[in-house]
């Protein structure tokens, strides 16, 4: 493990709590571990370790997103998810597939939403034309894959740029027209917070946007 990742850790552990722990299991399931650490003390600690460790550059901030990533604990994937958040501006459309990896194994909405939301939306929003086609043409791709988080992740990605009075409406009807044409018979959700197989990913996705928007933005349509 690198010394960044080892930091951050290290530092999640000593903010754990075995009774948030056993609650986040309970709801987590067998699959993903916790530490039991607020969601507080995991931005406390990115924040520290940027502080800590101000040569990473772009290679070695997705790396070490991979590397919080690749153990299942719910602390450290959500400490990548706010490195990535914390960093956007060094991001561009070709990391896209590493956090796609990410959204198909997160299989929790405290995960994969903020994964589309606060990171593949602003890091969309914020490249030069070129670029954002070639990002736009990847969440066309995730529209049509079997994986519904994916479905759900390319749908909930412009939602922070459509409240702010941006973001192109027409593009997100028919993106989330899409999305929800695609296998509507059903596809993974989560009780609980264990991964099973339900309906409605998608459909909340749109429906949560729909609701968001529609406070600031009262004359859109779907």
């Amino acid at each position: 493990m690198s010394e960044a990742g080892d930091f951050i850790d290290a530092a999640l552990q000593r903010e754990s709590s075995w009774q948030r722990a056993e609650e986040a299991q309970a709801r987590y399931g067998p699959d993903l571990g916790s530490y039991g650490s607020s969601v507080g003390a995991i931005r406390g600690t990115v924040r520290d370790a940027l502080r800590r460790y101000r040569q990473l550059d772009r290679d070695a901030i997705t790396a070490l997103s991979a590397e919080l990533w690749a153990v299942p604990v719910f602390e450290r994937r959500l400490a990548a998810v706010v490195l990535l958040q914390s960093r956007l501006s060094v991001l561009d459309n070709s990391d896209l597939t590493r956090i796609e990896g990410f959204l198909r194994t997160a299989r929790l909405r405290e995960l994969a939403d903020p994964l589309a939301i606060d990171v593949v939306g602003p890091l969309v929003a914020g490249l030069g034309s070129q670029g954002r086609a070639r990002a736009e043409a990847v969440l066309g791709r995730w529209l049509q894959d079997p994986d519904e988080w994916l479905r759900r992740a390319a749908v909930m990605a412009p939602l922070r740029e459509l409240r702010s009075g941006a973001g192109d409406w027409d593009r997100f009807v028919r993106s989330a027209r899409q999305g929800l044409a695609y296998g509507a018979g059903g596809g993974a959700a989560v009780r609980g917070g264990r991964s099973e197989v339900d309906v409605g990913l998608v459909p909340e996705a749109v429906s949560r946007v729909l609701a968001e928007v529609g406070k600031h933005r009262p004359e859109l349509r779907f």
